[in-house]
């Protein structure tokens, strides 16, 4: 397993960076899992004996890397679920898209219903029994050799709402076998968490984490990245 790459720590909160194809918590691969990692990382660095608390507050899915918060304890946790309810908790994703959408940005807001069998996730109807309501903005920041680097926002957080809604608009993400349809691209899923943004549970302050997504790797290395999302440096 790779080495954790902790990002900010302290009493309350781990700030981490999620590789891809690791997932979120254990699921039923038994892989290894991130939560676990986390978990293993404080116990070992503070020496700690017993169960260790790391609260999972959000998931990313299996393929998709990037930047997560875990809670350290359960005010931590229950005061960051509250944020992500209330539309605090910010997300933003950078991906590689097959083509380009006709408009350079927009809104898509659509129901989503997850299919538990085949794990499949499909858009719906606002009557259809199950299906929950997923909205998210898009921008489209540069477009070569017939794809395109968007930056992703989201508003609500279901299962692969990203794939199902891009693909919806003929737009599938690079390396998405699964939503990519007729125009799948096989390839390792272009699909980056690069912003975080929460107000801190305790101290109140407002933390931003941006990371940029691995541009040695293939399309990400068509972009760049840097200049697109302009990530300020670091204050000296």
């Amino acid at each position: 397993m790779e080495d954790l790459i902790v990002l900010y720590e302290d009493n309350h909160v781990i700030v981490v960076l999620k590789p891809q194809n690791m997932p979120s918590c254990e699921d039923e691969s038994k892989d290894p899992d991130l939560l676990s990692a986390v978990k293993e990382y404080v116990r070992t660095a503070y020496n700690k004996t017993g169960n260790v608390y790391i609260g999972l507050v959000h998931r990313l899915d299996r393929p998709t890397g990037g930047v997560m918060v875990f809670a350290k304890s359960s005010k931590a946790a229950a005061r960051l679920s509250e944020q992500m309810k209330s539309g605090d908790f910010e997300k933003r994703y950078l991906a590689v898209l097959v083509d380009a959408p006709k408009e350079q940005s927009g809104t898509l807001k659509n129901y989503l219903k997850k299919n538990p069998i085949n794990n499949m996730v499909y858009v719906a109807t606002a009557t259809t029994a199950g299906a929950k309501y997923a909205e998210l903005d898009y921008r489209i920041l540069q477009t070569e050799n017939s794809l395109s680097l968007a930056e992703i926002c989201l508003h609500t957080g279901r299962s692969h709402q990203i794939r199902v809604q891009m693909s919806s608009i003929n737009c599938p993400l690079y390396g998405d076998m699964r939503y990519g349809g007729e125009k799948a691209v096989k390839g390792r899923l272009a699909l980056w968490a690069y912003h975080l943004a929460f107000t801190h549970p305790v101290s109140k302050e407002r933390l931003v984490f941006r990371v940029q997504p691995p541009k040695e790797n293939y399309p990400w290395s068509l972009f760049d990245t840097e200049s697109a999302v302009k990530i300020p440096k670091p204050e000296a």
